[in-house]
C-alpha cells in the first residue's frame, strides 16, 4: 500500500557531496525531494559522519582517503538498497556517480559540476587556482586541507558578496583530503587511474552533466569535455548548463532550478529504465 507520499512508488535518490562539504549541503534538496515523495539518502563520505562543527576540529580520519575507496563505500550504500536509486553527485560526488553507474549501479545518474574523469585534458587556469590550496603541497595528498574563506568565496560561490558567501562558507564548509585532487590532476599520467570510468559503456544507466556557467573550480569547458568523452556510448548521456550558477549549485541563488531540472529528468529516465526491465523481462 502506498504511503502518504508514495513514497514507495517513488524511485529513491541517493545524494553523494564533495570535496570540503558534507550531506549537509543537501539539505534544501533532501527538503525538497522528501515533499515530491521521494526516499531520500544522503550518506557522508567515510570517516565525514559527524556534523560539521566537529569534522573542522577533528579532521584527521580523511587524512588520505581517495576516489576509489569513496566510490567502493557508496557501492556498499546502493547495494543494500531494497531498489535501484537514481544516484546524484556533486563535484567530486559527481565523478564517484560516474564510476557507480560504470559498475552497474542506479537507474539514473547527475553528475553536478563534476570532477574530471581520466581522459579529460583540460586544466583551466581558474581550476588551478580552485586546486592550489592543496596542489601546491605534494605532502597535502595523506593531508586534509582547508580552505579560508577568500578561498571558498572564490572555489564555490564567486557570484555571491563577501558577506553572503561567509554565511555559506559558516555552515557548510569543511576540510577536505587531498588525496582525490591529486588522484585526478594526475590520472593521465596513470594507466588504472582511480578516476577511470569506461566511456564506452553502452548498457550503464543514463548519465546527466550538469555545468555551471560562473563555476571557477569545474568551468563549462571542463564539463563538456567530459560529455565528449561519451560521445561513442550507445547509453543515454545529456548535457545542460545553467548560465550564471557557481560551483554551489546546491545553495545559490536560482538552486531551485537546477534541482527541479535533475529530479524532472531523472524521473523520467528511470519510467523508461522500468519500462525496458519489464519488456525485457516478458
Amino acid at each position: 500500500m502506498a504511503g502518504p507520499e508514495g513514497t514507495d512508488t517513488k524511485t529513491p535518490i541517493i545524494l553523494i557531496h564533495g570535496l570540503w562539504l558534507t550531506p549537509r549541503a543537501w539539505e534544501h534538496w533532501i527538503e525538497r525531494y522528501t515533499g515530491l515523495g521521494h526516499q531520500v539518502f544522503a550518506p557522508a563520505w567515510p570517516g565525514m559522519e559527524i556534523e560539521v562543527e566537529a569534522l573542522r576540529k577533528n579532521p584527521e580520519a580523511m587524512n588520505g582517503l581517495g576516489v576509489t575507496e569513496v566510490a567502493d563505500f557508496y557501492e556498499k550504500v546502493i547495494r543494500r538498497q531494497a531498489r535501484a536509486p537514481i544516484i546524484v553527485g556533486h563535484s567530486f560526488g559527481g565523478l564517484v556517480t560516474q564510476i557507480l553507474l560504470d559498475r552497474g549501479l542506479g537507474v539514473a545518474g547527475v553528475a553536478i559540476h563534476p570532477a574530471p574523469i581520466k581522459g579529460v585534458l583540460r586544466l583551466p587556469l581558474s581550476s588551478l587556482r580552485s586546486a592550489f590550496p592543496v596542489l601546491s603541497d605534494p605532502g597535502n595528498r595523506s593531508r586534509t586541507v582547508a580552505l579560508s574563506a577568500k578561498q571558498f568565496h572564490y572555489a564555490f560561490t564567486n557570484t555571491l558578496t563577501a558577506q553572503e558567501s561567509e554565511a555559506i562558507y559558516q555552515r557548510y564548509h569543511v576540510p577536505a583530503p587531498g588525496r582525490p585532487l591529486f588522484q585526478a590532476a594526475t590520472a593521465n599520467l596513470r594507466r588504472h587511474a582511480a578516476t577511470r570510468v569506461n566511456v564506452h559503456n553502452d548498457t550503464r544507466a543514463p548519465l546527466l552533466l550538469i555545468a555551471g556557467g560562473a563555476d571557477h573550480t569545474v568551468p563549462v569547458t571542463l564539463v563538456r569535455a567530459t560529455y565528449q568523452r561519451y560521445r561513442k556510448s550507445r547509453a543515454v548521456t545529456d548535457y545542460q548548463e545553467f548560465a550564471r550558477m557557481p560551483h554551489f549549485a546546491l545553495g545559490a541563488p536560482q538552486w531551485e532550478k537546477v534541482a527541479d531540472h535533475v529530479v524532472r529528468w531523472a524521473e523520467q529516465q528511470a519510467s523508461r529504465h522500468a519500462r525496458r526491465s519489464a519488456g525485457t523481462a516478458t
